[in-house]
């Protein structure tokens, strides 16, 4: 006669044994890795929301001054002449950027009564925005401390670090490293929970936790994809000031450590600013520069000027690449190659606000987004809500579902 098969079902309880215990670690994971991000998470995605639509909310908040009606194709007139009929409203200060914008023919001068008084008070620098074909003035000079910030620039900061700066960055960055963590355990624990129920069931008739749950679990499914993306790339955002910082006080000043003994240029000794921004776009075809930085700007060097010159298309406008041109001779010292890593960080804006794509992609963006808020508060119901805890609860109904399904041992 031979032996039972009794292995049968030693081995099956004890395959589900470790299965379950495995689905025990996805659940503490899922759990306070949730619980954790998710006040901040909601907090990220509601103010989120309107900075999809920051471009359209600043422009009916704060509309721009607008330009004159001049034909098509009108030609710029030399930048030189616009600085010094800036520097003329402001005798004796000195030149600190100018920004160029790449949508309409406007140009700004900032300016500050010295190096040392703009360091010492960044408010102190005033600025006054031009007609670049007529140099014609479309705003006058208004200082930095008169304009605050706008309503848009206050929900970024919230957004970005809750006002707390650099810390509130490296927080807000662990935060989505967490919220990726519970999608990943979600999922995980998603497919053994739902294996008796079709996708997408709601069940209407259960009591409200039940259809809650139900509900969380299916828009968290749905939106895997992008919330998923969303948080890496938010993630990667948060570090991106913190990484350009360490890149400039490393990278770029090795390579203007030549200069570094020489002494500073004095106002006159400058080249022409026009001539700088003609020898970076030839250095740089297929781009526009936006920012002139002068020499002596923290972020730029004393003995050149940095020019900042981005893509024309929607994502390779998130791409720059700044140029140094001698600010004494006029010439291209270096055009500066952005490290792969920051590269990565730039294309991840884009991809994070949606901005890439026109309104279609913004609204479908906020409807993602509205969607994540759901997710995220369906979740603090059900964690407030609780009795028992549900997944313990399923993991208990779990076992005893497989235990009844294990073969039972024969005897031949």
């Amino acid at each position: 006669m031979n032996q039972p098969k009794a292995g049968i079902r030693s081995n099956s309880r004890g395959g589900g044994k470790h299965r379950h215990v495995s689905l025990r670690v996805w659940q503490w994971s899922h759990r306070w890795s949730s619980l954790v991000c998710t006040i901040f998470l909601l907090v990220t995605c509601i103010t989120g929301l309107p900075l999809i639509f920051a471009a359209e909310i600043d422009h009916w908040v704060m509309p721009e001054a607008p330009v004159a009606a001049l034909p098509a194709g009108t030609p710029y007139i030399s930048l030189d002449r616009i600085v010094e009929r800036s520097r003329g409203l402001h005798p004796g200060w000195i030149v600190k950027s100018i920004s160029l914008d790449d949508t309409s023919p406007k140009v700004t001068v900032a300016l500050a009564p010295s190096w040392d008084a703009a360091e010492a008070d960044p408010w102190v620098v005033e600025s006054t925005t031009f007609d670049r074909r007529t140099a014609q003035i479309i705003q006058w000079p208004k200082p930095y401390h008169r304009r605050g910030l706008s309503l848009v620039d206050t929900i970024l900061v919230m957004h970005m670090d809750l006002f707390m700066g650099l810390k509130g960055k490296l927080f807000m960055c662990g935060m989505a490293i967490l919220f990726v963590i519970a999608i990943g355990s979600g999922v995980v624990l998603y497919a053994p929970f739902t294996r008796k129920l079709d996708f997408g069931t709601v069940r209407n008739t259960r009591k409200r936790r039940t259809r809650w749950l139900d509900l969380h679990n299916l828009l968290g499914v749905v939106t895997l994809a992008w919330a998923t993306m969303v948080g890496v790339t938010g993630a990667m955002n948060e570090l991106s000031a913190p990484l350009f910082a360490i890149w400039q006080r490393t990278d770029v000043r090795a390579m203007i450590e030549p200069w570094s003994g020489k002494v500073p240029l004095r106002p006159d000794e400058l080249s022409s600013p026009q001539a700088a921004l003609d020898t970076a776009e030839r250095a740089l075809p297929g781009m526009v520069v936006t920012t002139i930085l002068y020499p002596g700007n923290d972020n730029g060097s004393p003995h050149h000027y940095l020019l900042w010159a981005y893509g024309k298309t929607p994502l390779t406008a998130q791409l720059s690449t700044p140029a140094l041109v001698d600010a004494r001779t006029g010439k291209l010292t270096a055009i500066v190659r952005m490290p792969a890593y920051l590269r990565a960080l730039e294309l991840s804006l884009p991809l994070h606000v949606g901005d890439y794509g026109g309104m279609p992609l913004k609204i479908i963006w906020a409807l993602l987004d509205l969607v994540t808020i759901t997710v995220l508060g369906s979740g603090l119901y059900l964690w407030f809500s609780r009795r028992k805890s549900p997944i313990e609860a399923r993991i208990t109904d779990l076992e005893a579902f497989d235990a009844k399904a294990a073969p039972v041992p024969t005897a031949e």
